[in-house]
Parts: structure tokens; C-alpha cells; sequence
């Protein structure tokens, strides 16, 4: 049976499932990826919120003889795939195909570094040291090593860093617990299983080790499919570069110290000199106080208070290199250390000079760290050997992948050739019935310094009408932080904010409350089901444009009027109207969700670019009347 029959009103799906919604859109998809996987093509699908995408590559993918990698964005998704959907499908299938989860390294919990932490002075009272207990007894019951499973440990503590490892300071098959490796364990299984499920970021992670000589993290293919495929670019972007991290350098300090107490205890200048980098860290970061958080180095390096710090550091690492080299024939772990001093010191030298045409250098600060890029103006080239080092199946599925109906966008940031087969299948909910769009009228320009006010004004009467159940999308933290200062007073149901919370835990919430107006910014732009009245009404305050002084925008805009393209037209526009797609997707989920989208930025009316916005979005009814938003949700005029 073909995949469509499979996934049809007399498959096995919908007898063993009676309520399992046929869709022909689900099978045109499933019978084109089949066709793909069997002639080794290029597919680019675009399939609209309900096509039932999920299943229609997982249907051809468990039936295909080769071995397959599936790529999706999260961690999130990948778990939700291999422990939910994919069983699911084997089971329907009767298939006898083996399955696989593979995640990035500092997923899985490192013995090595495990003991190194229990050394660590500073983690040894309080929660830190809590957490430290609690994994060094989870780590004796659990087969995976995959820290997601370590229930007692905050998502995003300090020492999740700290006993986990990076391709830095990986000893390899030179770990003294190499054969109990759960990073090795993982890998081992993804060699031998069938179909195998990895987030973007990993693929991304491999493809650079491979284009730099170093080997490879992931097992070789028959067949590659990406899920959520339109957030591929600038993931491959970021890796395609190099970035040195005030995280990097601390943790180079104390593995030192680590190490030097392991291997060297009669050693003690390493202590003095792992302090002085650390040290020299923190005076870095203090000297970009009066710098904005995110700019091109080329702003900065003719400061010279910055110079002054950025030589201090140069010279606390090169410091430090010369003690590892003398301490590194003493252990492994000295010796990984001192390599990573030589790294570091390259990407110093390289922003030093900083006169490379094909790449942009900037920086970017968070409360306490900074982050050194080197990014690559375009990716393309690189993805695109990636992709194609050997004839293989390439599948690209998401529910945004085109830009006024054309891909062109998506394919040629990929770096894909002309022997491209594309297919867009449009979403089968009942839009025109089920949603609504409306544009609050008189509303000022969006660098208006009272355009979040004006915002906030005209999205009070409609929470009002639909009783909470809402999503006000910002486009800029300022702008959230504003709204949620006015509205602070003036709710009348709970109000969440991202940051309170983390975000698995907010949208748990939101769902709980069933009546929640909750603010977000990108984050929450996409990769959020809330289905059911939960969520009545997504509020977007403006259209998605990237900010115009983010250094690689502004590098990769200049590039393209070098090569005779307008960039609003060949990027910033298809770009934001992709994003755009995104927000406005969180609004229908289900085949009986019903709801508005409210989209208050003007220029969507004002412009002759809005009706390329309004173009791509779902053919819902449109109105500036609030009195028929309030008709909409069955609310009376005041």
C-alpha cells in the first residue's frame, strides 16, 4: 500500500483509531516523501497548520529499507517524536524497524567531569551541592545518561554545565571512563539503529567537525528529513562561524584547576594562573559597560578602554598556555586544556585583525558574559555540502517555507540547486468561518514613542470581549516590558510574562488557567500548541522586520547591494512575512479552535508591502470593527 492508503479512510490509522482525521493533503505529502526517498530527490513541502505533516514523513520513513535521520528544531520535538509519534507509528505499522534518540554532548551527563565538580570548592554547600548529590545518585540508576530524565535539577542550572562535556574538553577514547560513556552509548545505538532522531543543532554541529577534518558525531544516511526546516539557516549560520565565550574561558579555568589537582598537585602556579584568567574575564565584560548588548566589533575596537582589557585577556591566556604546556605531559586533561588556550588565542588574533570580506565579527553581552562571533556572511555554500556529500534522499518539511507562495527564499539560503521538487499543501481548517483579522483602526506609527500605549489601549477592549485566553506577541523585549507595566493594573484575568517562569512551565500554566492573557516575544512566536479556548486571541504589537542594527543583518544586507540585490526585497521582507506566519500560526491548532488575530501594526494596511503580508497569511475574514470582534466571541456592544 502507498502511504496516502495507509494514512487513509481504510489504512490501518483509521481502523484501529476511529477518531484519526483523514486528510488528503496528509497523504499527497506522505506519497511525495515516499517518491523522494525512493528516487534520492530534493523535496521541499510547506504544509499548513493540520496537514498532519508529522505522520506524513514518518509513514514513508518507517516503510523505507534505508537508514534515515530525521532532524528536528528542539530537544523538545525530538523527545516528542521518539517517545510519542514514532512508536505510535511502528506499532499501527507493525514495523520492526529500530529506533534511535541521539542528542547534542552536553546533554548526557560526563563521569569524567562529575568527579571534577565534586572537587570544585565553591559547590560545596547549598544548592549547587544539592543538585550535585542528586545527580551523582541518578547517574547510578539511569541507562541513558540523558540529564532530561534527572528530575531535581533545575533546566538551565549552572551545574548542568559543569558535569556535562563539550567537543573542548572531551577527552575522547583517552577518559578514563570512556567504556561507561553515555555520549559513546548514544552514538553506538544511533550506528546501528535504522532511523534515528537529532535536532537541527547537532546536525549543524557535525557538518562543521566535518568540514574542518575532525570526523564526524552522526552515522552516514540513506535519507535526511528536517522538520521545522525554516529555522535551518540561521542555525547553520551560527555554526559555520566561530564564537569564544566568557562561559568557555571560565570553564577552561577551572578545568584547569580541576586537572592541576588531579594530575599535578605539586603544580600550584596553574592555580594563580587559572585566577588570573578568570579575572581578566570579568574585567572584559566590565569593559563593555557603556557598549550596546549586541554590535559589530568594529564599533568597539577603537574604544580604549576595550583594547586595553581585550590585550589583558590575551595575555592572562597566553600566560596560562605556557604553564599547560609545561603541566601537559602530565595528563590528558592538562594537555585538552592546553589546546583549548591555542584555540582561544586563534580567534583572538583573528578579531585583532578582523579585515576578513566573508565574515562579520561582532559581539553580544548578557548580565554577566559576553560572546565573541565570527560569522560567515552566507551559509549557503557550506550547508549545501553538507547536505550533499553523498546522493542521499533530502526531505524539508515546516509549516513556513514560503514567502508570498514561492520558496525561493528558503531554497536559495540552503544552498539547494535547481533540482528541487516543491509542494505546498495549505492548512484544511475552515479559516474564513473559524478565524477573524482585525486591524484596530487609528493607530499610530510604530516608532512612535506612544505606539506600546497605543497598543495596550486597543488590545484592553478586545481581552475584554474574549474573556483573557490571549497571546500579545511582541517584537522587542522593551516593548513587553512597557505593555506589562500598563497592563499591570488594568487585567482582569491572570496575567503571565515570559521570564517568570520557564517557558514549558508558562504555557502549562496558561493552559491550567484557561483564561490567561500571557506576553511573549520571539520565543513564543513559534513551537507553541495551545489548542481548545485556552488560546482565543493572539495579539501581534508589530510586523517582524529584524532589528536593522543587528551586526549581521547589516553585514549581509551590505554584501547583497554589492551584489546588485535590494535587501528589504530579497531578505528583510520574505524573512519578516515567514516570521509573521509563525505568530499567526499559534492562533488555530484544531479542527475546532476558533479565534482572532489582531495585528496592530499599520503599515500591514499603509504600505504597499502589506498586502504581501496579508497575502501569505490564511484566508481569514478581515475588519477594523471592534464591534465585530466582539460579534466574533458572542459579546454584545457596550
Amino acid at each position: 500500500m502507498r502511504p496516502s492508503e495507509l494514512l487513509g479512510p481504510h489504512g490501518p490509522f483509521a481502523e484501529q483509531n476511529p477518531s484519526f482525521a483523514v486528510r488528503e493533503s496528509q497523504g499527497r505529502m506522505a506519497d511525495a516523501v515516499e517518491e523522494a526517498l525512493k528516487q534520492q530527490s530534493t523535496l521541499v513541502v510547506e504544509a499548513g497548520t493540520g496537514v498532519g505533516k508529522t505522520f506524513a514523513y514518518l509513514v514513508p520513513a518507517m516503510l523505507f529499507p534505508g537508514k534515515v535521520i530525521i532532524a528536528t528544531a528542539t530537544r523538545h520535538l525530538q523527545d516528542q517524536l521518539f517517545l510519542n509519534d514514532l512508536p505510535r507509528v511502528k506499532t499501527i505499522l507493525k514495523a520492526s524497524r529500530d529506533i534511535a534518540l541521539l542528542k547534542g554532548r552536553s546533554n548526557y551527563l560526563c563521569r569524567y567531569r562529575l568527579e571534577g565538580a565534586k572537587m570544585l570548592e565553591f559547590i560545596r554547600s547549598g544548592d549547587l551541592r544539592e543538585q550535585l548529590r542528586t545527580i551523582d545518585a541518578w547517574m547510578m540508576r539511569t541507562q541513558s545518561g540523558d540529564l532530561a530524565e534527572c528530575v531535581g535539577v533545575p533546566e538551565g542550572s549552572p551545574i548542568l554545565g559543569m558535569v556535562t562535556s563539550t567537543t573542548d574538553n572531551c577527552l575522547g577514547s583517552d577518559c578514563p571512563n570512556f567504556q561507561d560513556c553515555f555520549v559513546f552509548e548514544a552514538r553506538r545505538r544511533a550506528q546501528e539503529a535504522d532511523l534515528v532522531v537529532i535536532n537541527h543543532h547537532l546536525f549543524c554541529a557535525d557538518a562543521q567537525l566535518r568540514e574542518e577534518g575532525f570526523g564526524e558525531f552522526l552515522p552516514e544516511a540513506d535519507a535526511l528529513i528536517f522538520d521545522e526546516a525554516h529555522q535551518l539557516p540561521e542555525i547553520a549560520s551560527a555554526f559555520a562561524g566561530q564564537t569564544l565565550t566568557s562561559r568557555q574561558l571560565l570553564d577552561l579555568a577551572r578545568d584547569t584547576l580541576n586537572e592541576q589537582l588531579r594530575d599535578a598537585p605539586e603544580m600550584g602556579a596553574l592555580r594563580d594562573l587559572a585566577a588570573a584568567l578568570e579575572k581578566a574575564v570579568a574585567d572584559f565584560r566590565l569593559a563593555f559597560e557603556l557598549q550596546p548588548p549586541r554590535d559589530a566589533w568594529s564599533t568597539a575596537r577603537d574604544k580604549p578602554v576595550l583594547i586595553e582589557a581585550l590585550h589583558a585577556l590575551e595575555r592572562a591566556l597566553t600566560e596560562l598556555r605556557e604553564g599547560l604546556l609545561l603541566a601537559a605531559p602530565r595528563g590528558k586533561g592538562l594537555e585538552n586544556a592546553q589546546k583549548r588556550t591555542e584555540a582561544a588565542l586563534a580567534l583572538f588574533a583573528r578579531f585583532s585583525q578582523a579585515e576578513n570580506a566573508d565574515e562579520v565579527f561582532w559581539y553580544e553581552l548578557s548580565a554577566r558574559g559576553f560572546a565573541l562571533h565570527a560569522t560567515p556572511l552566507d551559509a549557503a555554500a557550506g550547508l549545501a555540502r553538507a547536505l550533499h556529500e553523498r546522493p542521499r534522499a533530502l526531505v524539508f518539511t515546516s509549516a513556513t517555507l514560503t514567502a508570498q507562495g514561492r520558496f525561493e527564499f528558503f531554497t536559495r539560503r540552503m544552498g539547494l540547486g535547481k533540482e528541487v521538487v516543491t509542494l505546498r499543501l495549505d492548512s484544511p481548517y475552515d479559516y474564513p468561518r473559524n478565524a477573524l483579522l482585525y486591524h484596530p483602526p487609528n493607530m499610530p506609527e510604530p516608532n512612535s514613542p506612544v505606539y506600546t500605549r497605543a497598543v495596550v489601549e486597543a488590545a484592553l477592549p478586545v481581552l475584554k470581549a474574549s474573556q483573557g485566553r490571549a497571546f500579545l506577541l511582541f517584537t522587542s523585549h522593551r516593548a513587553l516590558k512597557e505593555a506589562e507595566q500598563l497592563l499591570r493594573n488594568r487585567l482582569t484575568h491572570p496575567m503571565l510574562v515570559q521570564g517568570e517562569m520557564p517557558r514549558h512551565r508558562l504555557i502549562e500554566r496558561f493552559r491550567e488557567l484557561g483564561n490567561a492573557v500571557l506576553l511573549g516575544t520571539q520565543s513564543f512566536w513559534e513551537g507553541v500548541d495551545v489548542q481548545g479556548e485556552a488560546l482565543s486571541l493572539v495579539i501581534i504589537d508589530k510586523l517582524p522586520f529584524a532589528m536593522p542594527d543587528d551586526p549581521v543583518l547589516k553585514a549581509r544586507m551590505e554584501a547583497m547591494r554589492k551584489q546588485g540585490l535590494e535587501p528589504f526585497v530579497h531578505h528583510q521582507l520574505p524573512q519578516a512575512i515567514l516570521t509573521l506566519k509563525q505568530g499567526a500560526g499559534r492562533l488555530i491548532r484544531g479542527e475546532q479552535d476558533r479565534g482572532v488575530l489582531m495585528l496592530c501594526d499599520p503599515r500591514i494596511r499603509s504600505k504597499g508591502y502589506g498586502k504581501q503580508f496579508l497575502d501569505s497569511l490564511p484566508p481569514m475574514r478581515r475588519t477594523q470593527s471592534l464591534e465585530a470582534v466582539r460579534a466574533f466571541f458572542g459579546k454584545p456592544t457596550d
